[in-house]
């Protein structure tokens, strides 16, 4: 049949060949495009109007010897150029104009009043090739770029007509594809640009295929005054799904009352696109930025036991997530079902034209292919680790698992994680050895380790400065039992021999303390319900010793009353010389730690990083315009966050994910966050200076560095983050003092308004009457504002997320759960057998199991791990900040700033002075170092947070 239909039209077809368009393509290109029974059929429905036109009909088949020409004054088609020496960026595949040689092609057109303009489109190939669909469509698209037709252009004027007062007619054009190779496809359309058309202002694009396009950015040349950049790094989506075109501004920055009149309209019709309507099932296509509550964390429709509560709410306040519409579940209408694929728009999505792509899909895979083989591998759950070098051999032995299926997938993807395979039919997992582990094999034995990691480890949002002595618990005693700590003075005395008085301690600053007594305690008698686990609510006392470093005194560890009697339990543990004592400080140390563990994943990091940045996001893109200076400012400290934080919701943090199955909270732990939310987050304090003072760990003092006199001198984290803060305030301060010279102009400022109100009526709606959100009045202000979120979304993410795997690879010393309850609570006869004949046994029983051990370790090193392309803070500027010179100036000071951090920072972890960052078999504290080599390095501060 295909035979037929091919001799039918073989006579069109070489026509077709012989087309002036063709003389740019291979000489084979043409038949070799119709060598298929797709390509053939797609060339005939394209071709059928054409080949049946009577024969007083041109004597080609498409006058494309003619330019395109329509709308004002008669346009031609836009010549795109390749662009290969271009610098690329990591995520986005951004252009760096800066190394860009553009040589503006103007010449004299038809009259003297037009310019011969040619535009040049940047199209990045998606992985395997920008054409490698098969079938009707793939054909169809061919057939478009065959015929010159891929993308219709039209320039847009930035003036209205004077004459009439209406906007100006845009010029049209196709633009054909020039060249094509790995790096990019580039197309070009040449217009006829009359002068009174004035200055162009933005370009609508619309996508002619029937599969979306990646557009990095488009030149147009032959300017007087230079080249138009129009930077777009965006999916265009195919007319065919939605024939709406695109519209992409030029790189020029304007705030609301001084936009172009021409461009007015747009500015504001482009908000309303990306706001949409509220309804529906969102399209992957689409790029409509909505809230909705945390509905989806559950799958009651697949098990009764699987049903979440609804986070955002009154009973459970929480920031807002993406909406994505899908169907409620059958089961439990207050709950949206779930699916294979979670919408985030468009553009937000981890991009598939990077060859080298870590963060979201190297999760995916490990928790699709990676786990199912680790849990295939090691069928009893409950299998504890029997010794401790059981442990050792994850490293050196490694564990074996049933064959991958993707092999070659995952050797490309975790080069790190499958290290080696044995046979053919056999793979080995073999993890790295952390790098605290290199350094000295014991670390995560001693007490000075377990009180430094406090101040230079993952989590240094918990430790605060003891101000009342005693301790009591706000909670009502009628439900959890007396308040009063059972740490006692004489407690304290006794291990601080005699340095001073607990009131002097206390009144000199030197009392410190993790608390997570009054939070964890009501889910205690929640959590013991569950299988394989146990909860305490806790506290650790810590005293400054004279060497700058901090001494653990106490641990307290309370039970409340139970539903079937039994009284409150508590009991406090110290440092002992005695056999029995010393164990069972080391067993308070496991559940002190799993506290600490789940706290830092909860709250340190998903709820404060990724949870709260998400509706920054959203009324970001609803409410400033992509011309807007500070949507600029703000846009590279949002990429890809959605895209991880929906993959986060589908695979970490739901039901039954990885942090339920592996934390001590268990299926408890998104609500737990919700009641941090609730008691604990203000923004105002997600400032860092804003943030240690809160905690009482450093006051204002104008006369100190940053402003701010510190109660702990020697604490790296803050040290180092407040140099951080200053040099990015700075920068933020340069930024926004250029574009806001007059204090009027914030008020004014519509968008910039309804930006930060959004944020706090609806994105954090939950907290809107809450203390801690600043007016918007003064540049002072918005200053503040933008310093606290880009801090976020940099400094705080990577202080939390890139040391991960070299301070919890090796589990003990980060013990994510704590899967027995202490032996002297309660204890039964075969409990304190095993520990008086065995105390190792004891501890490694309590430790997570080889199931839960070896999931989360694969995760932490994955979420460690940079990719090679990262983008990192201060690294590549913007395109529209290289355009003004001002701005471009002030972002070399701040790049200049952070190489100065990089030295800071290593002089100081030489420095033998700060014994929390230097010392024999001691890890440098690195993690607020700016930049950093590809892999797990323990260091590296990206602009955003994408992994």
């Amino acid at each position: 049949m295909f035979s037929f239909l091919l001799s039918l039209y073989k006579e069109p077809l070489d026509q077709l060949s012989k087309t002036p368009s063709s003389r740019s393509l291979d000489n084979h290109c043409v038949h070799r495009l119709l060598s298929t029974p797709e390509t053939i059929i797609a060339a005939i429905i394209m071709l059928k109007p054409q080949l049946h036109q009577s024969q007083s009909a041109s004597p080609t088949l498409f006058s494309l010897a003619k330019p395109f020409s329509q709308g004002n004054g008669g346009i031609a088609l836009l010549p795109v150029r390749s662009a290969p020496a271009l610098q690329k960026s990591r995520r986005s595949g951004r252009v760096g104009l800066a190394s860009r040689k553009i040589r503006a092609v103007a010449s004299p057109s038809f009259t003297e009043k037009s310019l011969s303009v040619k535009a040049v489109v940047s199209v990045k190939p998606s992985t395997g090739g920008l054409f490698t669909e098969i079938g009707i469509k793939g054909g169809l698209d061919e057939i478009t770029d065959l015929v010159g037709k891929t993308l219709l252009l039209e320039l847009v004027s930035s003036e209205l007509d004077p004459k009439t007062g209406q906007e100006k007619g845009t010029i049209k054009g196709f633009a054909h594809k020039k060249s094509q190779n790995k790096e990019e496809v580039t197309y070009e359309c040449k217009f006829d640009v009359g002068a009174e058309f004035g200055e162009v202002g933005a370009i609508f694009v619309e996508n002619e295929h029937h599969k979306e396009m990646y557009l990095r950015d488009i030149v147009l040349e032959g300017f007087i005054s230079g080249p138009v950049n129009i930077t777009c790094n965006s999916w265009v989506h195919s007319k065919f799904d939605n024939p709406q075109k695109r519209v992409f501004f030029t790189s020029k920055c304007y705030l609301p009352t001084e936009t172009p009149s021409g461009l007015r309209r747009l500015r504001e019709e482009e908000l309303v696109i990306l706001r949409g309507n509220g309804q529906g099932e969102r399209k992957s296509y689409e790029r409509i930025y909505d809230y909705d509550v945390y509905d989806d964390l559950g799958d009651p429709d697949s098990s009764a036991d699987k049903k979440r509560p609804v986070l955002g709410g009154k009973e459970f306040p929480y920031p807002r997530r993406c909406r994505t519409g899908r169907p409620r579940c059958k089961t439990d209408p207050q709950s949206e079902s779930r699916s294979a694929s979670i919408y985030v728009p468009r553009d937000e999505e981890f991009s598939t034209i990077k060859e080298l792509t870590f963060s979201a899909k190297t999760v995916y895979s490990v928790v699709h292919a990676l786990v199912p083989s680790l849990e295939t591998a090691i069928v009893d759950t409950d299998l504890g680790f029997p010794y401790f070098t059981a442990i050792d051999e994850l490293f050196n032995e490694g564990v074996n698992l049933p064959p991958l299926h993707k092999q070659g997938f995952f050797k490309d993807l975790l080069p790190r994680l499958i290290k080696a395979v044995t046979d053919a039919t056999e793979n080995v997992l073999r993890f790295e050895t952390p790098e605290t582990m290199n350094r000295n094999s014991f670390f995560w034995f001693g007490d000075d380790e377990f009180s430094r990691q406090t101040l230079a480890g993952i989590n240094p949002y918990t430790i605060q400065l003891v101000t009342e002595w005693p301790l009591k618990s706000k909670l009502d005693p009628k439900i959890y039992g007396p308040p009063e700590s059972a740490i006692t003075t004489k407690t304290i005395e006794e291990q601080i021999k005699g340095f001073m008085t607990v009131g002097e301690a206390v009144k000199q600053k030197k009392l410190f303390m993790l608390d997570y007594h009054d939070l964890f305690l009501p889910y205690v008698n929640k959590v013991r319900q569950l299988k394989g686990t146990t909860l305490y609510g806790s506290r650790t006392l810590f005293f400054l010793t004279p060497d700058g470093t901090l001494k653990p005194l106490a641990i307290e560890l309370t039970r409340p009353p139970t539903d079937d009697g039994k009284p409150q339990w508590k009991q406090v543990f110290t440092p002992s010389w005695y056999s029995t004592g010393m164990w069972l400080w080391r067993l308070a140390k496991a559940h002190v730690l799993a506290h600490d563990s789940g706290y830092h994943q909860l709250v340190s990091h998903w709820l404060r990083t990724h949870c709260a940045t998400e509706p920054y996001i959203i009324a970001a893109n609803r409410q400033l315009s992509t011309m807007h200076p500070i949507y600029k400012l703000l846009h590279p400290h949002f990429r890809y966050t959605m895209e991880i934080n929906a993959l986060a919701r589908g695979y970490l943090i739901n039901g039954d994910g990885i942090i339920e199955t592996s934390f001590s909270p268990g299926k408890y732990s998104m609500e737990l966050s919700s009641v941090a939310y609730d008691k604990q987050w203000q923004f105002n304090l997600q400032s860092l200076p804003n943030d240690l003072i809160s905690r009482g760990l450093a006051v204002e003092d104008r006369t100190a560095p940053h402003g701010l006199k510190l109660a702990i001198e020697d604490f790296p984290f803050a040290n180092d983050g407040l140099l951080l803060w200053d040099t990015i305030k700075e920068w933020v301060t340069d930024y926004v003092n250029h574009y806001y010279p007059d204090p009027s102009c914030i008020a004014s400022d519509k968008e910039l308004q309804s930006w930060w109100t959004e944020i706090r009526t609806v994105g954090h709606g939950d907290k809107k009457d809450s203390p801690g959100w600043p007016d918007l009045k003064t540049p002072s202000d918005l200053i503040h504002i933008i310093t606290t979120i880009v801090w976020v979304a940099s400094g705080h993410h990577a202080a939390v997320n890139f040391g991960q795997y070299t301070y919890a690879g090796y589990f003990p010393n980060r013990p994510t759960i704590a899967r027995t309850k202490m032996p002297v609570e309660d204890p039964t006869e075969e409990e304190l057998k095993i520990f008086r004949n065995k105390p190792e046994v004891s501890l490694l029983m309590c430790y997570p199991s080889q199931i839960q051990a070896t999931k989360v370790m694969a995760i932490l090193d994955v979420l460690s791990n940079h990719s090679p392309d990262e983008e990192y803070l201060g690294q590549d500027p913007e395109s529209a900040w290289k355009e003004e010179p001002v701005i471009n100036a002030a972002f070399e000071r701040f790049n200049g700033r952070l190489m100065e951090l990089e030295g800071i920072i290593d002089a100081r972890n030489s420095d033998p002075r700060f014994k929390n960052r230097n010392g024999a078999g001691v890890l440098p504290y690195e993690l607020l170092k700016p930049f950093s080599e590809p892999g797990v390095t323990g260091k590296g501060v990206p602009y955003s947070i994408s992994i």
